[in-house]
């Protein structure tokens, strides 16, 4: 079949090398693309939130399958965009709809929904400017640190965790009042903070039945130790060794299963990924946010990991036989390392000569996957703040770690840095 791939970052390209080694996958298009996916399908000029260059190419190029990378475009509709149109209607586009997206695109909506179906999660209240004084009332009486989320999509930024009621007030004035987020922030939820480690659980669903396809931690913060500021993820482990098979049956029984019932229940329309964002607490799973697409940089580890044909299960998840197909894992233990570019998640320049990725990709175990990279002058160069990613494999998380980055000390940038404690906690 004819596949076409909509987004352009490490994601997409840890997609397009899964998908490129199905014997489903006859042509394989990537809008808009990156240098990385360049040299597994064909790059096509067109953003992903341009819905009629994506089904023109899409007409054009005979496209069985869409598969959607980022949130923006799901959660503006191109699933319905496609699906409603009669001349797309039969491609098989992998994602919700505008309104099942809405679990990624609302904060308040996927709280809720979580409330409805009695899914664990922080106890929450929401604020708009409307009732304001109401939420600065609410920060001054509630315990610390406290979680003030913009309701709407931030581009990960608009989640603050606050130590201090002066801290929070502050970024609730500035969040609804000052727009920090634009109309993401019109409204604000505050949230309990949960004390425990941060993981995540990937499953693929038709809307009424799932397959877990993999899970991981990832590491936000710049720093090491985790220190400094958020990004958007300097690193990846799987599997995570305290993700065991009672700790996975209780968040399938209390998480997976209720939000998959409750899609079903709500009529929602959900064909596609669910990202589980949780928290272990002491062993006790709750649910900070969910995500209607695989994450970045985990989706780096967890494809390499699944042995699943991954073409094959999206074809399941279309033609309602989802529920049959038995999910495969490598034994090996997967890791991937973010190297990002100088100042990020700040202020960054752009447009740095990258040196060493043919070198990196010889290494073996080893798979860079590009995400903020570009062509400049026949040469690729930094076009982002999280550059590329160095995944490796090994018998151990520790051993997988070393690898990655001994692969990134090959490949030089200006400006560049990478975390060298990427997994830490498991080194023993």
């Amino acid at each position: 079949m004819n596949i076409l791939i909509v987004g352009g970052g490490g994601r997409e390209h840890a997609l397009a090398w899964k998908m490129a080694q199905s014997h489903h996958c006859d042509n394989l298009f990537i809008a808009p693309g990156n240098p990385g996916t360049a040299s597994i399908g064909t790059n096509v000029a067109i953003e992903v939130n341009d819905f009629v260059g994506l089904k023109n190419c899409a007409l054009e190029n005979a496209i069985d399958l869409i598969v959607v990378g980022p949130e923006d475009p799901l959660v503006n509709g191109i699933f319905d965009y496609f699906s409603k149109d009669e001349a797309t209607a039969h491609i098989n586009v992998i994602g919700p709809s505008a309104e099942a997206a809405q679990l990624e695109g609302s904060k308040a909506f996927s709280k809720h929904f979580m409330q409805r179906h009695g899914i664990p999660t922080a106890a929450y209240a929401e604020f708009t400017h409307a009732n304001y004084e109401e939420g600065v009332e609410y920060i001054k009486a509630h315990a610390l640190p406290i979680v003030l989320k913009a309701d709407g999509l931030a581009a990960g930024k608009g989640v603050i965790i606050a130590f201090t009621h002066q801290e929070a007030l502050a970024s609730f004035e500035e969040m609804i009042q000052n727009k920090q987020f634009g109309e993401a922030s019109s409204k604000v939820v505050i949230e309990q903070f949960l004390e425990g480690i941060e993981v995540s659980v990937f499953a693929l669903t038709d809307g009424q039945s799932y397959q877990i396809i993999g899970h991981a931690k990832d590491y936000k913060r710049i720093g090491e130790g985790d220190t400094g500021l958020n990004t958007g993820g300097m690193g990846c482990v799987s599997p995570v060794p305290f993700m065991d098979k009672n700790f996975m049956q209780k968040v399938e029984a209390r998480i997976i299963k209720p939000t998959i019932q409750g899609i079903q229940s709500e009529n929602l329309v959900y064909k596609g990924f669910v990202f589980f964002g949780l928290m272990n607490c002491e062993g006790e799973p709750y649910v900070i946010e969910y995500n209607c697409r695989l994450g970045d940089p985990e989706t780096e580890v967890i494809l390499p990991r699944l042995q699943t044909d991954l073409v094959s299960l999206l074809a399941a998840a279309d033609n309602g036989t989802l529920q049959d197909v038995n999910i495969e894992y490598q034994t090996a233990a997967f890791a991937t390392v973010m190297a990002v570019s100088g100042g990020y998640p700040g202020n960054y320049q752009k447009d740095f000569t990258i040196q060493g990725l043919s070198e990196s990709a010889n290494v073996p175990g080893v798979i860079v996957f590009q995400a903020g990279t570009g062509f400049k002058d026949n040469a690729i160069v930094t076009k982002g703040g999280r550059v590329l990613t160095a995944t490796a494999q090994g018998n151990t998380l520790k051993e997988a770690v070393e690898i990655a980055q001994n692969a990134l000390s090959n490949i030089q940038f200006e400006g560049m840095y990478f975390r060298r404690d990427i997994g830490y906690e498991f080194e023993s």
